[in-house]
């Protein structure tokens, strides 16, 4: 997988949530991120991660999201690690 097909499953994940009303509720509480900004950033590397975290906080949700977009569960998670603040830290 690359940046590119990453930033893709973002923008699946963003349209999943802003088709189900609790999720878009949810999202927005969690981030403080007004409907109109979220439209505004939608395609920032930053945002999208932010939206790859939020599904992969709940597993209902993320595996509700890969079904919808025909998915492997672990592929947001390996999207994820592309995008800004997806990597991996080692203390040591």
């Amino acid at each position: 997988m690359n940046v590119d097909q990453a930033e893709l499953i973002a923008i699946q994940a963003l349209g999943h949530i802003a088709a189900e009303e609790d999720l878009l509720f949810a999202f927005v509480d969690l981030t403080g991120l007004a409907p109109n900004d979220l439209r505004a950033r939608a395609g920032e590397p930053e945002i999208l991660g932010g939206i790859l975290d939020f599904i992969l906080m709940d597993d209902q949700r993320l595996l509700a999201f890969c079904e919808a977009a025909n998915l492997h569960p672990e592929m947001p998670a390996v999207a994820r690690k592309l995008l800004p603040g997806g990597e991996e830290v080692h203390w040591t």
